[in-house]
Protein backbone atom coordinates (compact mmCIF):
# COMPACT_ATOMS: atom_id res chain seq x y z
CA UNK A 1 0.00 0.00 0.00
CA UNK A 2 1.59 3.35 -1.07
CA UNK A 3 1.08 5.57 1.99
CA UNK A 4 1.10 9.34 1.58
CA UNK A 5 4.55 10.62 2.65
CA UNK A 6 4.95 13.42 5.18
CA UNK A 7 7.05 15.41 2.70
CA UNK A 8 7.01 17.43 0.52
CA UNK A 9 4.73 20.02 2.08
CA UNK A 10 2.94 21.24 -1.03
CA UNK A 11 -0.23 23.39 -1.26
CA UNK A 12 -2.43 20.56 -2.56
CA UNK A 13 -2.19 18.87 0.85
CA UNK A 14 -4.74 21.40 2.14
CA UNK A 15 -7.42 19.97 -0.18
CA UNK A 16 -6.61 16.25 -0.10
CA UNK A 17 -9.35 15.79 2.51
CA UNK A 18 -12.07 17.48 0.42
CA UNK A 19 -10.99 15.55 -2.70
CA UNK A 20 -11.11 12.25 -0.80
CA UNK A 21 -14.51 13.14 0.68
CA UNK A 22 -15.92 14.06 -2.73
CA UNK A 23 -14.90 10.68 -4.16
CA UNK A 24 -16.06 8.85 -1.05
CA UNK A 25 -19.53 10.35 -1.37
CA UNK A 26 -19.85 10.38 -5.16
CA UNK A 27 -18.45 8.92 -8.37
CA UNK A 28 -16.63 11.98 -9.72
CA UNK A 29 -14.91 15.24 -8.84
CA UNK A 30 -12.95 18.09 -10.43
CA UNK A 31 -9.74 19.46 -8.95
CA UNK A 32 -8.46 22.83 -10.12
CA UNK A 33 -4.93 23.24 -8.79
CA UNK A 34 -2.54 26.01 -9.80
CA UNK A 35 0.92 25.10 -11.11
CA UNK A 36 3.25 24.00 -8.36
CA UNK A 37 0.46 22.71 -6.10
CA UNK A 38 1.73 19.11 -6.22
CA UNK A 39 -1.45 17.55 -7.61
CA UNK A 40 0.26 15.15 -10.05
CA UNK A 41 2.15 13.23 -7.38
CA UNK A 42 0.34 13.69 -4.07
CA UNK A 43 -3.30 13.26 -5.14
CA UNK A 44 -2.92 9.71 -6.57
CA UNK A 45 -1.04 8.59 -3.46
CA UNK A 46 -3.79 10.02 -1.24
CA UNK A 47 -6.50 8.26 -3.26
CA UNK A 48 -4.69 4.93 -3.04
CA UNK A 49 -5.02 5.19 0.78
CA UNK A 50 -8.82 5.40 0.64
CA UNK A 51 -10.92 2.38 1.76
CA UNK A 52 -12.84 2.27 -1.52
CA UNK A 53 -9.52 1.84 -3.39
CA UNK A 54 -8.27 -1.05 -1.27
CA UNK A 55 -8.85 -3.67 -3.97
CA UNK A 56 -8.16 -1.62 -7.08
CA UNK A 57 -5.50 0.44 -8.85
CA UNK A 58 -5.47 4.20 -9.31
CA UNK A 59 -4.84 4.84 -13.02
CA UNK A 60 -3.39 8.30 -13.72
CA UNK A 61 -3.41 9.75 -17.23
CA UNK A 62 -0.63 12.04 -18.39
CA UNK A 63 -0.61 13.82 -21.76
CA UNK A 64 2.97 12.87 -22.70
CA UNK A 65 5.39 9.98 -22.33
CA UNK A 66 8.00 12.06 -20.52
CA UNK A 67 5.47 13.29 -17.94
CA UNK A 68 4.21 9.73 -17.48
CA UNK A 69 7.61 8.34 -16.62
CA UNK A 70 8.65 11.37 -14.55
CA UNK A 71 5.45 11.30 -12.46
CA UNK A 72 5.86 7.58 -11.73
CA UNK A 73 9.52 8.01 -10.81
CA UNK A 74 8.69 10.91 -8.49
CA UNK A 75 5.90 9.00 -6.72
CA UNK A 76 8.12 5.95 -6.39
CA UNK A 77 10.87 8.08 -4.84
CA UNK A 78 8.40 9.65 -2.39
CA UNK A 79 7.26 6.19 -1.26
CA UNK A 80 10.77 4.77 -1.06
CA UNK A 81 10.14 2.24 -3.83
CA UNK A 82 11.29 1.64 -7.39
CA UNK A 83 9.10 2.07 -10.50
CA UNK A 84 7.36 -1.20 -11.25
CA UNK A 85 6.51 -1.90 -7.62
CA UNK A 86 3.59 -0.19 -5.90
CA UNK A 87 4.05 2.68 -8.38
CA UNK A 88 4.19 1.71 -12.04
CA UNK A 89 3.83 3.21 -15.46
CA UNK A 90 2.68 2.05 -18.87
CA UNK A 91 3.27 3.49 -22.31
CA UNK A 92 3.82 2.05 -25.75
CA UNK A 93 7.17 0.29 -25.77
CA UNK A 94 7.97 0.94 -22.10
CA UNK A 95 6.05 -0.64 -19.23
CA UNK A 96 6.97 -1.16 -15.58
CA UNK A 97 4.07 -2.64 -13.64
CA UNK A 98 3.60 -5.70 -11.44
CA UNK A 99 0.99 -7.48 -9.37
CA UNK A 100 1.95 -5.15 -6.51
CA UNK A 101 1.21 -1.94 -8.50
CA UNK A 102 -1.41 0.26 -6.85
CA UNK A 103 -0.83 3.52 -8.76
CA UNK A 104 -0.31 3.15 -12.50
CA UNK A 105 0.62 6.20 -14.58
CA UNK A 106 -0.25 5.82 -18.26
CA UNK A 107 -0.28 7.87 -21.42
CA UNK A 108 -3.76 8.85 -22.59
CA UNK A 109 -3.75 6.51 -25.57
CA UNK A 110 -3.01 3.56 -23.28
CA UNK A 111 -6.25 4.15 -21.37
CA UNK A 112 -8.25 3.95 -24.60
CA UNK A 113 -6.57 0.62 -25.44
CA UNK A 114 -7.23 -0.62 -21.88
CA UNK A 115 -10.92 0.20 -22.31
CA UNK A 116 -11.09 -1.64 -25.64
CA UNK A 117 -9.45 -4.69 -24.06
CA UNK A 118 -11.66 -4.65 -20.94
CA UNK A 119 -14.60 -2.27 -20.98
CA UNK A 120 -15.30 -2.93 -17.29
CA UNK A 121 -11.79 -1.80 -16.25
CA UNK A 122 -11.63 -4.73 -13.85
CA UNK A 123 -9.21 -4.04 -11.01
CA UNK A 124 -9.28 -0.24 -11.49
CA UNK A 125 -10.75 1.77 -8.61
CA UNK A 126 -10.32 5.24 -10.10
CA UNK A 127 -9.13 7.02 -13.23
CA UNK A 128 -7.42 10.39 -12.76
CA UNK A 129 -7.23 12.69 -15.79
CA UNK A 130 -4.25 14.96 -15.13
CA UNK A 131 -3.63 18.19 -17.09
CA UNK A 132 -7.03 17.82 -18.73
CA UNK A 133 -6.92 21.44 -19.92
CA UNK A 134 -4.69 20.29 -22.80
CA UNK A 135 -7.82 18.65 -24.27
CA UNK A 136 -6.07 16.01 -26.31
CA UNK A 137 -8.26 13.79 -28.46
CA UNK A 138 -7.32 10.69 -26.45
CA UNK A 139 -8.21 12.41 -23.17
CA UNK A 140 -11.64 13.43 -24.48
CA UNK A 141 -12.28 9.93 -25.83
CA UNK A 142 -11.03 8.30 -22.64
CA UNK A 143 -13.32 10.44 -20.49
CA UNK A 144 -16.32 9.77 -22.76
CA UNK A 145 -15.67 6.01 -22.61
CA UNK A 146 -15.13 6.05 -18.82
CA UNK A 147 -18.41 7.88 -18.29
CA UNK A 148 -20.12 5.26 -20.46
CA UNK A 149 -18.54 2.47 -18.41
CA UNK A 150 -19.48 4.19 -15.15
CA UNK A 151 -23.09 4.52 -16.25
CA UNK A 152 -23.55 1.02 -17.70
CA UNK A 153 -21.12 -1.32 -15.93
CA UNK A 154 -19.18 0.27 -13.08
CA UNK A 155 -21.12 2.75 -10.93
CA UNK A 156 -18.34 2.29 -8.35
CA UNK A 157 -15.64 3.59 -10.72
CA UNK A 158 -14.34 6.95 -9.53
CA UNK A 159 -13.32 9.66 -11.99
CA UNK A 160 -11.21 12.68 -11.07
CA UNK A 161 -10.41 15.42 -13.59
CA UNK A 162 -7.45 17.65 -12.64
CA UNK A 163 -6.12 20.77 -14.31
CA UNK A 164 -4.32 24.02 -13.67
CA UNK A 165 -6.16 26.25 -16.16
CA UNK A 166 -9.44 24.45 -16.70
CA UNK A 167 -12.86 26.09 -16.82
CA UNK A 168 -14.29 23.77 -14.19
CA UNK A 169 -18.05 24.34 -14.55
CA UNK A 170 -18.55 22.61 -17.94
CA UNK A 171 -16.49 19.60 -16.82
CA UNK A 172 -18.37 19.35 -13.53
CA UNK A 173 -21.67 19.42 -15.44
CA UNK A 174 -20.43 16.70 -17.79
CA UNK A 175 -19.60 14.58 -14.74
CA UNK A 176 -23.17 14.85 -13.51
CA UNK A 177 -22.82 17.90 -11.30
CA UNK A 178 -19.58 16.75 -9.67
CA UNK A 179 -18.12 18.86 -6.85
CA UNK A 180 -15.24 21.21 -7.72
CA UNK A 181 -12.28 21.53 -5.35
CA UNK A 182 -9.87 24.45 -5.72
CA UNK A 183 -6.25 24.42 -4.59
CA UNK A 184 -3.79 27.28 -4.49
CA UNK A 185 -0.42 26.88 -6.12
CA UNK A 186 3.00 27.86 -4.92
CA UNK A 187 4.78 30.11 -7.33
CA UNK A 188 7.32 32.88 -6.84
CA UNK A 189 7.20 36.29 -8.57
CA UNK A 190 8.11 36.18 -12.27
CA UNK A 191 9.11 39.34 -14.13
CA UNK A 192 8.12 39.47 -17.81
CA UNK A 193 10.38 41.01 -20.47
CA UNK A 194 8.99 41.59 -23.99
CA UNK A 195 11.62 41.48 -26.74
CA UNK A 196 9.24 42.44 -29.55
CA UNK A 197 8.67 40.55 -32.77
CA UNK A 198 11.92 39.05 -34.16
CA UNK A 199 13.51 41.21 -36.86
CA UNK A 200 15.95 38.47 -37.85
CA UNK A 201 15.77 34.70 -38.20
CA UNK A 202 13.72 33.20 -35.39
CA UNK A 203 16.47 30.83 -34.21
CA UNK A 204 18.96 33.70 -33.96
CA UNK A 205 16.44 35.82 -32.06
CA UNK A 206 15.95 32.92 -29.65
CA UNK A 207 19.72 32.59 -29.19
CA UNK A 208 19.95 36.33 -28.50
CA UNK A 209 17.22 36.10 -25.86
CA UNK A 210 18.85 33.06 -24.22
CA UNK A 211 22.14 34.95 -24.05
CA UNK A 212 20.38 37.91 -22.41
CA UNK A 213 18.68 35.59 -19.93
CA UNK A 214 22.00 33.99 -18.94
CA UNK A 215 23.64 37.38 -18.53
CA UNK A 216 20.84 39.08 -16.62
CA UNK A 217 20.05 36.12 -14.35
CA UNK A 218 23.40 35.38 -12.69
CA UNK A 219 22.34 32.01 -11.27
CA UNK A 220 19.99 29.21 -12.23
CA UNK A 221 19.10 27.51 -15.49
CA UNK A 222 17.24 28.70 -18.57
CA UNK A 223 14.27 26.90 -20.12
CA UNK A 224 13.66 27.93 -23.74
CA UNK A 225 10.50 26.87 -25.58
CA UNK A 226 10.68 25.89 -29.26
CA UNK A 227 7.89 24.43 -31.42
CA UNK A 228 9.70 21.24 -32.46
CA UNK A 229 12.87 19.18 -32.55
CA UNK A 230 14.05 20.87 -35.76
CA UNK A 231 13.90 24.32 -34.20
CA UNK A 232 15.66 23.02 -31.08
CA UNK A 233 18.56 21.95 -33.29
CA UNK A 234 18.62 25.32 -35.06
CA UNK A 235 18.69 27.27 -31.79
CA UNK A 236 21.42 25.00 -30.41
CA UNK A 237 23.54 25.72 -33.48
CA UNK A 238 22.84 29.45 -33.17
CA UNK A 239 24.04 29.30 -29.55
CA UNK A 240 27.31 27.62 -30.48
CA UNK A 241 30.11 30.07 -29.77
CA UNK A 242 27.84 32.42 -27.80
CA UNK A 243 28.00 30.46 -24.52
CA UNK A 244 31.01 29.11 -22.69
CA UNK A 245 30.60 25.33 -22.83
CA UNK A 246 32.77 25.02 -19.74
CA UNK A 247 30.17 26.93 -17.72
CA UNK A 248 26.90 26.28 -19.59
CA UNK A 249 25.44 23.02 -20.95
CA UNK A 250 22.93 23.31 -23.81
CA UNK A 251 20.60 20.29 -23.70
CA UNK A 252 17.52 19.38 -25.78
CA UNK A 253 14.22 18.09 -24.38
CA UNK A 254 11.59 16.60 -26.68
CA UNK A 255 9.59 13.42 -27.04
CA UNK A 256 11.84 11.74 -29.59
CA UNK A 257 14.85 11.61 -27.27
CA UNK A 258 15.90 8.43 -25.44
CA UNK A 259 14.92 8.31 -21.77
CA UNK A 260 18.48 8.85 -20.58
CA UNK A 261 18.78 12.12 -22.54
CA UNK A 262 15.41 13.31 -21.24
CA UNK A 263 16.55 12.60 -17.69
CA UNK A 264 19.71 14.62 -18.35
CA UNK A 265 17.57 17.65 -19.19
CA UNK A 266 15.39 17.26 -16.09
CA UNK A 267 18.14 16.97 -13.49
CA UNK A 268 21.21 19.00 -12.51
CA UNK A 269 24.20 18.96 -14.86
CA UNK A 270 26.68 16.26 -13.87
CA UNK A 271 29.55 18.76 -14.05
CA UNK A 272 27.78 21.46 -12.07
CA UNK A 273 27.32 23.77 -15.05
CA UNK A 274 24.32 25.98 -15.64
CA UNK A 275 21.91 24.52 -18.16
CA UNK A 276 20.03 25.89 -21.13
CA UNK A 277 17.19 23.44 -21.75
CA UNK A 278 15.77 23.77 -25.28
CA UNK A 279 12.32 22.18 -25.01
CA UNK A 280 9.09 21.71 -26.92
CA UNK A 281 5.71 22.17 -25.22
CA UNK A 282 6.50 18.86 -23.49
CA UNK A 283 7.87 21.02 -20.64
CA UNK A 284 4.78 23.24 -20.23
CA UNK A 285 2.99 21.10 -17.66
CA UNK A 286 3.40 18.17 -15.25
CA UNK A 287 7.18 18.55 -15.01
CA UNK A 288 9.40 20.55 -12.72
CA UNK A 289 12.87 21.01 -14.18
CA UNK A 290 15.17 21.61 -11.23
CA UNK A 291 17.04 24.89 -11.16
CA UNK A 292 15.10 26.90 -13.77
CA UNK A 293 15.04 30.61 -12.98
CA UNK A 294 14.51 32.03 -16.48
CA UNK A 295 12.17 31.10 -19.32
CA UNK A 296 12.61 32.16 -22.94
CA UNK A 297 9.34 31.72 -24.81
CA UNK A 298 9.59 31.72 -28.59
CA UNK A 299 5.81 32.11 -28.76
CA UNK A 300 5.22 29.18 -31.11
CA UNK A 301 3.66 25.74 -30.75
CA UNK A 302 3.15 22.80 -33.09
CA UNK A 303 -0.39 21.46 -33.07
CA UNK A 304 -2.38 18.90 -35.10
CA UNK A 305 -4.73 20.24 -37.73
CA UNK A 306 -7.00 18.58 -40.28
CA UNK A 307 -6.22 19.57 -43.87
CA UNK A 308 -9.59 19.57 -45.64
CA UNK A 309 -8.05 19.86 -49.12
CA UNK A 310 -5.80 16.82 -48.61
CA UNK A 311 -8.25 14.91 -46.43
CA UNK A 312 -5.65 14.13 -43.80
CA UNK A 313 -4.03 15.46 -40.65
CA UNK A 314 -0.86 17.49 -40.44
CA UNK A 315 1.13 19.48 -37.88
CA UNK A 316 0.93 23.27 -38.03
CA UNK A 317 3.07 25.86 -36.27
CA UNK A 318 0.88 28.46 -34.56
CA UNK A 319 1.13 31.27 -32.02
CA UNK A 320 0.75 30.05 -28.45
CA UNK A 321 -2.44 30.80 -26.53
CA UNK A 322 -2.71 32.88 -23.39
CA UNK A 323 -3.12 29.72 -21.28
CA UNK A 324 0.01 28.11 -22.77
CA UNK A 325 2.06 31.31 -22.44
CA UNK A 326 1.06 31.58 -18.79
CA UNK A 327 1.98 27.95 -18.18
CA UNK A 328 5.39 28.53 -19.76
CA UNK A 329 5.94 31.73 -17.77
CA UNK A 330 5.12 29.90 -14.56
CA UNK A 331 8.02 27.49 -15.11
CA UNK A 332 10.38 30.31 -14.09
CA UNK A 333 8.72 30.69 -10.69
CA UNK A 334 8.44 27.11 -9.47
CA UNK A 335 11.46 27.15 -7.16
CA UNK A 336 12.28 30.83 -6.70
CA UNK A 337 11.81 34.30 -8.21
CA UNK A 338 12.42 34.32 -11.95
CA UNK A 339 12.07 36.10 -15.26
CA UNK A 340 10.26 35.26 -18.51
CA UNK A 341 11.56 36.59 -21.84
CA UNK A 342 8.92 36.65 -24.59
CA UNK A 343 9.72 36.96 -28.29
CA UNK A 344 6.74 39.17 -28.99
CA UNK A 345 5.44 42.61 -28.09
CA UNK A 346 3.04 43.73 -25.39
CA UNK A 347 0.55 44.61 -28.14
CA UNK A 348 0.76 41.07 -29.56
CA UNK A 349 0.43 39.71 -26.03
CA UNK A 350 -2.96 41.38 -25.68
CA UNK A 351 -4.14 39.62 -28.84
CA UNK A 352 -3.31 36.05 -27.78
CA UNK A 353 -6.21 33.63 -27.94
CA UNK A 354 -7.42 32.62 -24.45
CA UNK A 355 -6.74 28.89 -24.99
CA UNK A 356 -6.01 26.34 -27.68
CA UNK A 357 -8.92 24.75 -29.45
CA UNK A 358 -9.56 21.19 -28.27
CA UNK A 359 -7.94 18.63 -30.52
CA UNK A 360 -11.30 17.01 -31.27
CA UNK A 361 -12.35 20.24 -33.02
CA UNK A 362 -9.33 20.62 -35.30
CA UNK A 363 -7.50 17.28 -35.72
CA UNK A 364 -7.92 14.34 -38.07
CA UNK A 365 -10.77 12.16 -36.75
CA UNK A 366 -9.82 8.93 -38.53
CA UNK A 367 -8.42 7.29 -35.38
CA UNK A 368 -11.48 8.47 -33.44
CA UNK A 369 -13.75 6.85 -36.04
CA UNK A 370 -11.94 3.55 -35.49
CA UNK A 371 -12.22 3.86 -31.70
CA UNK A 372 -15.94 4.68 -31.84
CA UNK A 373 -16.62 1.76 -34.18
CA UNK A 374 -14.77 -0.62 -31.85
CA UNK A 375 -16.76 0.80 -28.94
CA UNK A 376 -20.04 0.08 -30.73
CA UNK A 377 -21.14 3.71 -31.08
CA UNK A 378 -19.91 4.74 -34.57
CA UNK A 379 -21.19 8.30 -34.50
CA UNK A 380 -20.57 8.84 -30.77
CA UNK A 381 -24.17 9.96 -30.26
CA UNK A 382 -24.59 7.82 -27.14
CA UNK A 383 -21.54 9.26 -25.39
CA UNK A 384 -21.10 12.32 -23.19
CA UNK A 385 -18.69 14.89 -24.65
CA UNK A 386 -17.42 18.30 -23.66
CA UNK A 387 -17.19 19.00 -27.39
CA UNK A 388 -18.80 16.35 -29.59
CA UNK A 389 -17.06 15.46 -32.85
CA UNK A 390 -18.45 17.33 -35.85
CA UNK A 391 -20.76 14.89 -37.70
CA UNK A 392 -19.55 15.94 -41.16
CA UNK A 393 -15.87 15.47 -40.28
CA UNK A 394 -16.57 12.14 -38.58
CA UNK A 395 -18.52 11.00 -41.66
CA UNK A 396 -15.57 12.00 -43.85
CA UNK A 397 -13.24 9.98 -41.64
CA UNK A 398 -15.48 6.93 -41.96
CA UNK A 399 -15.64 7.38 -45.73
CA UNK A 400 -11.84 7.39 -45.85
CA UNK A 401 -11.72 4.20 -43.76
CA UNK A 402 -14.09 2.52 -46.23
CA UNK A 403 -11.85 3.59 -49.11
CA UNK A 404 -8.87 2.10 -47.31
CA UNK A 405 -10.74 -1.14 -46.67
CA UNK A 406 -10.71 -0.69 -42.90
CA UNK A 407 -14.52 -0.61 -42.77
CA UNK A 408 -16.81 -2.93 -44.73
CA UNK A 409 -20.00 -1.91 -46.52
CA UNK A 410 -21.95 -2.23 -43.24
CA UNK A 411 -19.55 0.04 -41.40
CA UNK A 412 -17.84 -2.72 -39.41
CA UNK A 413 -14.09 -2.94 -38.88
CA UNK A 414 -12.49 -5.43 -41.25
Amino acid sequence: MPHLPAEPDLPVRAVLGPVAAALRDGPAAVLVAAPGAGKTTLVPLALADQPWAAKGRIVVLEPRRLATRAAAQRMAALTGTAPGGVIGYRMRGDTKVSAATRVEVVTEGVLVRMLHDDASLDGVAAVVFDEFHERSLDADVGLAFCLDVQRALRPDLRLLVMSATLAAAPVAALLGGAPVVDSAGRTFPVRTVFHGEPTERWDRAMADAVTVALRDQPAGDVLAFCPGAGEIGSVARALAGRVDERAVAVVPLHGQLPAAEQDRALGPDASGRRKVVLATSIAETSLTIDGVRAVVDGGLARVPRFDVARGMGRLETVRVSRAAADQRRGRAGRQGPGVCHRLWSEAADARLLPAEEPEIAVADLTALAVDLTRWGDPDGAGLAWLDPPAPARLAAARALLRQLGALDERGRLT
